[in-house]
């Protein structure tokens, strides 16, 4: 008999899964969500925390309701299903505990889940969930995708992630190469273009897949590389003229020409519709001026994806921004400077970071750098559409950097199971205290979860939507990433602490994905929160 009561304590251990009761726990959260949701339609940032708790606990919801179906796939799925959602519950409880009146809810709005909450996220429970590996369910086409990059990751990237990490150095040519080889760079380039984008479900579920195997072996020298080709590929495919397409996906395909992307200002970080670059209009193009920073890869890389004002008129905010191909030479280290024919000149210095080093993120300081007239986005008809088209090419990032947290989870769980299971404690390996339990189950429970939504949110882009939750994927996923990777961190005690240890590269770059497209802030109450009260209004 299932055990899902109150009295579930010392019997949680053996509890069976329960996928009825984890549906009708979920009814009831959904249910809060939703008349939250409600209220919240009119409210600004007079209630910015009740706002972002609420774009958090929606998307964890998103999560869970999406696991119903995927937990009655096999044992392993519906216990790992069970007990992400009792962990999802236990934490809305815990954002709404006395807080109900500004959520809009009634005291006791969640008391219908007590029971499954209690029964499976019973500290004896979570411990089963620690060392299950759910199937992935892929076919065989994605087990392959999958197992290529897993491998090539394991060979090429993971001896070379220590030294580029704790070095700063550049990203080794091979590795760029390899990729290239391996058609990493053209995931997302159509077909008749050189690609290997067919327009089907494949394109965006392949492109994760991948994203996810290499970031397990380094975020910063494998899983970012693919980011910011797809980035252009996608705002190209939005809004470029047939003659931009038929130039530059054949390039960004083999490889031939690496991108970056230049959108973040010093002052204005996320606030992208009051960008100040500015590109003027010139003889045979356009001159940039003004200053970019985060400009990840920008050295290496041989043109820049860069959002510039085109018209001088800050009152148009984001209807003034056009987006342009910017190339620039090939720079090796930390800093660079060039001079156009013209005269103009770009400069860039690496910024120091805790982590994600290797691609280096680079403030870059433009002076009337020219740049041809056929390289804006869209030609004539993208003059004033460069805010939709980069948003086009981010909503996809959003996603791409969801899977690359999965991957930093995932590397971060196998380091600390390993560890686990070889570091002797007070007579007896780590791994079989019930606390060092919890924290793998948890984690495992995680990580199996992200990456099934991350599939099922590839599946919806492809279909043309996904959007919102592609924001949503990114929102929770990275977040939990880093309590996955401080975990696994604190696992290994001492040692976690030490360089040389892979789990602390892992904890370091973490940290840096509730930053980068799109800081967790203002994904929450700028694109989720407010996309929730749009369609609740």
């Amino acid at each position: 008999m299932t055990t899902t009561g109150t009295d579930a304590g010392t019997n949680a251990g053996s509890a069976k899964p329960d996928l009825k009761a984890a549906a009708d726990a979920l009814t009831a959260g959904v249910g809060a969500v939703s008349r939250a949701t409600e209220h919240a339609v009119g409210l600004g940032d007079d209630h910015q925390c009740f706002l972002y708790d609420l774009a958090h606990t929606a998307s964890a919801m998103r999560i869970c309701e999406s696991l119903l179906d995927w937990g009655a796939l096999g044992d392993a799925e519906a216990r790992l299903a069970c007990g992400f959602i009792a962990d999802a519950l236990g934490e809305f409880h815990a954002r709404l505990f006395a807080r109900e009146d500004q959520w809009g809810l009634e005291p006791g709005a969640l008391d219908a889940t007590r029971d499954f909450v209690a029964a499976y996220r019973n500290p004896a429970y979570v411990a089963t969930m620690a060392g299950l590996d759910a199937p992935s369910h892929l076919d065989e086409d994605f087990e392959l995708v999958a197992e290529t990059f897993r491998r090539f990751g394991e060979d090429k990237i993971a001896p070379a992630a220590e030294h580029i990490h704790r070095g700063d150095t550049d990203i080794p040519e091979d590795i760029i190469s390899g990729l290239a080889e391996l058609g990493c760079f053209g995931l997302s380039v159509p077909e008749e273009y050189g690609g290997f984008a067919s327009g089907a479900e494949s394109d965006y579920l392949g492109m994760v897949i991948a994203t996810e195997e290499l970031s397990r072996a380094s975020l910063g020298a494998g899983g970012s590389l693919i980011t910011r080709p797809e980035i252009l590929t996608r705002a190209l495919e939005r809004g470029g003229t047939e003659g931009q397409k038929k130039h530059w996906f054949p390039q960004i395909a083999t490889g031939e020409t690496m991108v970056a992307v230049a959108v973040t200002e010093p002052d204005y970080g996320s606030d992208v519709a009051n960008l100040v670059v500015s590109a003027s209009p010139t003889e045979g193009g356009w001159l940039i001026s003004g200053t970019k920073t985060w400009c990840t890869f920008a050295g290496r890389a041989d043109v820049l994806m860069l959002l510039a004002r085109t018209d001088p008129d800050r009152r148009k905010a984001h209807r003034g921004l056009s987006l342009f191909i910017v190339p620039k030479p090939q720079a090796e280290g930390h800093s660079f400077q060039f001079i156009d024919e013209r005269g103009g000149t770009i400069e860039g210095r690496a910024i120091a970071t805790l982590g994600y080093r290797g691609m280096h993120s680079f403030e870059i300081a433009f002076d009337d750098w020219f740049v041809p007239a056929e390289n804006l986005i869209g030609g004539d008809d993208g003059i004033g559409q460069g805010f939709y088209l980069q948003m086009a090419g981010f909503e996809n990032g959003r996603l791409q950097t969801a899977a690359r947290a999965v991957g930093v989870m995932q590397a971060a769980y196998d380091e600390a199971r390993s560890y686990a299971d070889e570091r002797r404690v007070f007579g007896q390996p780590i791994a079989e205290y019930q606390l060092t339990q919890a924290k793998l189950g948890r984690m495992s429970a995680i990580i199996a979860a992200a990456r099934q939504y991350s599939h099922e949110v590839a599946r919806m882009m492809a279909r043309g939507g996904g959007a919102l939750e592609a924001s949503m994927i990114k929102a929770y996923v990275c977040k939990a990433a880093e309590w996955v990777t401080r975990e696994a961190q604190q696992i290994h005690g001492g040692f976690g602490f030490a360089e040389e240890y892979t789990v602390s590269r892992l904890f370091v770059d973490a940290r840096v994905l509730s930053i980068f497209e799109g800081a967790d802030e203002t994904l929450c109450l700028k694109v989720i929160a407010r996309r929730l009260q749009t369609q609740n209004a």
